[in-house]
C-alpha cells in the first residue's frame, strides 16, 4: 500500500543513531532503483485518540524519499501490537547489529512508555537482567 508522508506517525524515529555515510548511499540506492523495500507500519493511536500509521521500521528510507522530493512510501501493515511490532522488527532487522546505545534507547522507551519492568525486559528481549540494567545506565549516563 502507499502512504503519504503525513500519514505516517514516526515516534519511534530517535531510537537510531544517525550514520551520514550510510544515508548518502540509501539516497542514492532510492534515486537509482526507486524503493524496493516496504516499510513497516501498524495501526496504533495517536495522541488525540485517532488511528495513525505508527512506522515501526523504515525511517531512514522515508527521509531519503523526502530529500528525493516523492509524496509517498510504499508500506506493509502488520497486524499486532505496537511493542510485539517493535521487538520483532528488532528480531529481524538484517542492517548491521545495533549499538549499545539504540538498545539502551528502546529498553528506555518500553520501560517508561510501557511500564515494563526490568526483570520483564530481560525476557522480552530474551537477555539477563544486568544486560538490561548496562544499556539504561549507559542512556541515563549520557542524558546526564
Amino acid at each position: 500500500m502507499h502512504l503519504e508522508f503525513h500519514q505516517l506517525d514516526l515516534r519511534w524515529e530517535h531510537l537510531r543513531v544517525r550514520e551520514p555515510h550510510r544515508q548518502r548511499q540509501l539516497l542514492a540506492s532510492l534515486a537509482e532503483s526507486g524503493q524496493q523495500t516496504p516499510i513497516v507500519v501498524v495501526i496504533a493511536k495517536d495522541g488525540s485518540g485517532n488511528a495513525t500509521h505508527l512506522v515501526i521500521d523504515g525511517h531512514k528510507r522515508i527521509a531519503a524519499l523526502r530529500q528525493l522530493g516523492r509524496d509517498t512510501v510504499e508500506a506493509t501493515i502488520w497486524p499486532m501490537g505496537e511493542v510485539e511490532a517493535l521487538l520483532l522488527s528488532r528480531s529481524q532487522r538484517m542492517s548491521p547489529q545495533e549499538s549499545a546505545l539504540e538498545q539502551g534507547w528502546l529498553l528506555s522507551e518500553m520501560e517508561q512508555r510501557f511500564r515494563y519492568t526490568l526483570d520483564e525486559l530481560a525476557r522480552r528481549f530474551d537477555r539477563s537482567m544486568s544486560w538490561v540494567s548496562r544499556r539504561l545506565a549507559l542512556v541515563e549516563l549520557l542524558a546526564a
